[in-house]
């Protein structure tokens, strides 16, 4: 496996039922629409990873989930977000091809996911539970490229309100990231927004959400009317990331109620 190809969903905030509104948006059809359009154009790749929000606090969600995902013969990787109940994720999706948390290895690569929700809280935190799990995968596999993800954002976007919920202890986090050159790229969603920068060499990608986005740069939460998407990801073997934020067209998953 030279390249390693990776479509990245995040944020579907799936209901038990199929036909639940979130902000104006259909989340089940609009998650069936984003993954629809990424088999149409960009299949199969070696693995789906998908960074929480998977469910609006609602776990019979994961059953939409996991008969949606679980049908492609694919890796799934997944973590969970602040909308998610984790134990609930890992009873439900404790089956192939669903690997949740831990460290991947694809290629030249290893994938290491994150859990960094905090139980009643929309901020995260890493624990030192997941600060010693992400030190272990990095430094048990220095030889590799690594690609660390996670569903809250470790650097500030600016956006007042947003930024209020972000990782509360990034410092922590990239204090073990800087000890390790392997990590070539830090991949999140939560933002329900792209963003794309660089970090002493590592690649920072947020991407946008299945559904809703959120405006960026936004003092107060306010909406973006830019449509549902997903990330397209080549991971390289020298390293380098190449990665193309996919936006559906049209109103596709749009209800009928207000986006409010």
């Amino acid at each position: 496996m030279s390249v390693v190809r990776l479509t990245h969903l995040t944020d579907p905030h799936l209901y038990g039922t199929e036909h639940e509104l979130l902000r104006g948006i259909k989340t089940l059809p609009s998650l069936q629409a984003a993954l629809s359009h990424a088999r149409r154009r960009d299949w199969p790749p070696d693995a789906v990873l998908v960074t929480g929000d998977i469910v609006q606090d609602d776990p019979a969600g994961y059953s939409h989930f996991g008969r949606l995902l679980g049908s492609l013969r694919l890796p799934v990787l997944c973590l969970p977000g602040n909308h998610d109940d984790p134990e609930a994720m890992r009873r439900a999706l404790d089956r192939e091809p669903f690997i949740i948390g831990g460290a991947t290895d694809l290629g030249l690569w290893r994938i290491v996911l994150l859990d960094s929700t905090i139980p009643g809280s929309a901020a995260g935190r890493l624990s030192t539970q997941s600060l010693a799990g992400l030190q272990a995968a990095l430094a048990g596999a220095p030889q590799r490229h690594a690609l660390v993800c996670l569903h809250h954002h470790p650097v500030p976007l600016g956006s007042r309100w947003l930024d209020q919920v972000g990782l509360q202890n990034a410092e922590e986090f990239f204090d073990i990231i800087d000890r390790h050159p392997s990590v070539r790229g830090i991949v999140w969603g939560h933002v329900h927004q792209s963003y794309d920068a660089l970090r002493k060499g590592v690649r920072l990608l947020a991407t946008p959400s299945t559904c809703a986005q959120f405006l960026p740069h936004s003092e107060q939460f306010a909406l973006d009317p830019r449509p549902p998407a997903y990330r397209t990801l080549e991971l390289r073997p020298d390293g380098s990331i190449a990665t193309e934020v996919v936006w559906l067209d049209g109103n596709v998953g749009l209800g009928t109620a207000s986006a409010a």
